[in-house]
């Protein structure tokens, strides 16, 4: 079974991951399960809406160095806070995006989970969250 999981994104890289100009999506902490295929955008404050989804592409795990190295061209960021962004950490996740898609509007949050509350890092979500045959792109 595939699973979804809400990332909370900042809604510059949001924007960017939507556009097809950052195709990498950093994070320190990665959720466990291997069953997720697709993630759902929210886009922190100010938007505070979840604004859009994308397919997993594959995963990488690596040390900071080769991280970079690999994903610098479409990372979206800069060096100083990808170090920034890394510091202390021993590993070094990054979500190829594949198919972003953006939904016509943004939907509150509410409208896919039983909260208001954005996760810290991650949540999955249940069968009941948007899928692009509810949400329409624009």
């Amino acid at each position: 079974m595939q699973t979804s999981v809400l990332l909370s994104i900042k809604p510059e890289f949001a924007e960017k991951i939507l556009c097809g100009t950052k195709q990498y999506e950093f994070r320190r902490v990665l959720f466990k399960s291997k069953s997720v295929s697709r993630i759902v955008i929210y886009a922190s404050s100010p938007v505070q809406r979840v604004v859009g989804e994308f397919e997993i592409e594959e995963i990488l795990e690596l040390s900071k160095p080769h991280l970079w190295k690999r994903t610098k061209r479409y990372s979206g960021i800069k060096k100083a806070y990808f170090d920034q962004y890394f510091e202390g950490c021993g590993k070094a996740f990054a979500i190829k995006v594949r198919h972003p898609l953006r939904y016509s509007s943004p939907v509150p949050l509410r409208h896919i989970c039983d909260t208001d509350r954005p996760p810290q890092s991650f949540m999955y979500l249940e069968a009941k969250a948007p899928t692009t045959a509810l949400l329409k792109a624009a």
